[in-house]
């Protein structure tokens, strides 16, 4: 019996694959398709979603695989009316490494993310269709259509807005579909536009999109409103009437066009679940909440959910944590589900009304809030303390996202970031200050492998000064005392970490209990 059963092997369940390997945890991951997707679908992870790469391990491949994202062209009547960058004047902080989001076609992200699990000797299953579940208290089983049989600590319903998992549950998906927003959507191969513009042809009575697939020689991204019958029936997606669309909106000859794939008819869905935990079955990324594409959020909206189960589904299933530390996925991830349906519905109404003058495009979609990089849980039972932590300057709370900052080595003299010292499966404990370094040596003591202890020293930092401690990082441009408010008199001088990056506890230098009590709590 393996100890997580992942059904669904796109972005999200791949994520949670890969998070649950690191951690030594027995995982298996199925999928119903007899084969492997070469599709584009969503087109990229955002800012948040390249941190949580970062911390897998894959983050360099993805940037080599993809392009930033393209100046958006905006045509009226066929006619070129204005470029617009929706980056222009953003770079990366000390803080936030990405300021923007990638373009990376999906299945090239999730052939990048199957050979990462590999290497931990964890295969994606295919032609693998679950039909029932059967929750027996303390096992899962998972039945499959060619009669086989799979048990399993938990299960993981991974499977898409057309989920297997919660129709099997029985969860409604409550919400609605906007048939009057209706698009046709494939990757089409084209000829004639340049690949250096998202170009988007906006007219009174429709709109035809393109954007280059990055990797590719004339590979698009090909999205347009739909085609209609003459009782006004919406007609399917296909290669004749993307050359036609093509033609009537751009002005370009449809022999450009001369191959289509991933053909579909795209509605407006706004649903989600009101639960993400049945007992010893979860649901995560699309399964369990689909909303506007404005904004680009559902695919990273999923790997968001991946990366907050993972930590904790890997401390039930090693005997770490009781079975609690479940209900706090969805105490965490349900609010957020709620949120981005408000906000991609807002993003949407955004970019409807910009189009309706020349020059408005999806720029209108994009915003600080689609970055995902303000996305906390102060509301958190795992937030103690929550808003009203004392944290004197500071305006971090426990829940919110940790910053990341630049800083030194102290034994190697190399650059580093706090991220790298985040990254991977452990709780990450920063004493900011001298007088930090006794808990931090208690912390090791009591907590062993499941904290990482990092000492930060006031700068300056000459050499006779700097306190001995195992890891000591020099934060000389105190960018890592701004960001943890580590300044000043009453300061929050101990911040423990979670493994998803997100602040656990704040605490005084001194207060080895406070972290001792947060880690009881844990395992309960």
């Amino acid at each position: 019996m393996t100890s997580v059963l992942i059904v669904g092997a796109g972005p999200t369940g791949l994520i949670l694959a890969l998070d649950l390997a690191r951690r030594d945890v027995g995982v298996r991951i199925i999928d119903r398709s007899a084969g492997f997707p070469r599709t584009s679908r969503a087109k990229g992870p955002n800012p948040r979603s390249m941190e949580v790469l970062a911390d897998l391990g894959v983050i360099d491949e993805v940037l080599a695989a993809g392009s930033a994202p393209l100046p958006m062209r905006k045509y009226r009547n066929r006619t070129p009316v204005t470029d617009t960058d929706p980056y222009e004047g953003s770079a990366p902080t000390p803080d936030a490494p990405y300021d923007r989001s990638w373009l990376i076609a999906q299945w090239r992200l999730e052939e990048i993310l199957r050979d990462r699990l590999a290497r931990y000797g964890v295969r994606v299953e295919l032609d693998a269709e679950l039909v029932a579940i059967a929750d027996h208290g303390n096992s899962v089983t998972a039945e499959l259509a060619d009669g086989t049989s799979i048990g399993a600590g938990h299960l993981v319903g991974c499977d898409g807005a057309r989920s297997s998992v919660r129709k099997l549950l029985g969860l409604p998906f409550e919400g609605k579909t906007s048939e009057d927003q209706l698009m046709v959507c494939g990757d089409v191969e084209l000829t004639g536009p340049d690949r250096d513009h998202w170009h988007q042809w906006f007219d009174e009575d429709g709109a035809v999109l393109l954007c280059p697939i990055p990797g590719t020689g004339s590979g698009w991204w090909f999205q347009s409103v739909p085609e209609y019958a003459a009782d006004g029936a919406p007609l399917p997606a296909s290669l004749d009437g993307f050359r036609r669309l093509l033609t009537r909106y751009t002005g370009l000859p449809g022999t450009c066009l001369t191959d289509a794939t991933l053909l579909s008819t795209y509605r407006g869905n706004e649903r989600m679940v009101d639960r993400y935990r049945v007992g010893r079955v979860l649901l995560a990324g699309d399964a369990a909440h689909v909303h506007s594409i404005a904004g680009g959020l559902g695919m990273n909206t999923g790997i968001q959910d991946a990366f907050n189960l993972g930590w904790k589904l890997a401390r039930v299933a090693t005997g770490r944590s009781g079975a609690a530390l479940l209900d706090t996925y969805e105490e965490e991830r349900l609010p957020v589900a709620a949120w981005t349906l408000d906000l991609a519905s807002d993003r949407l109404r955004a970019t409807l009304d910009a189009i309706k003058e020349p020059g408005g495009g999806l720029d209108a979609a994009v915003s600080r809030e689609t970055s995902g990089l303000d996305r906390g849980y102060r509301w958190s039972s795992l937030s103690p303390g929550g808003p009203g932590t004392p944290a004197g300057t500071s305006a971090l709370r426990p829940g919110d996202r940790a910053p990341d900052a630049p800083c030194r080595d102290a034994a190697t003299g190399e650059p580093t970031r706090l991220f790298e010292a985040f990254a991977g499966p452990h709780f990450t404990l920063l004493g900011f200050g001298a007088e930090s370094a006794r808990a931090l040596r208690h912390a090791e003591t009591d907590h062993g492998e499941a904290v990482r202890t990092y000492l930060i020293p006031s700068p300056p930092h000459p050499a006779d000064q700097v306190p001995p401690h195992p890891r000591t990082l020099l934060d000389e441009a105190g960018h890592a005392h701004a960001a943890y408010g580590a300044t000043g008199g009453h300061v929050p001088a101990l911040v423990l970490v979670r493994p998803d990056n997100h602040v656990a506890l704040l605490a005084t230098a001194t207060d080895s209990e406070a972290v001792r009590t947060y880690f009881d709590a844990l395992a309960r």
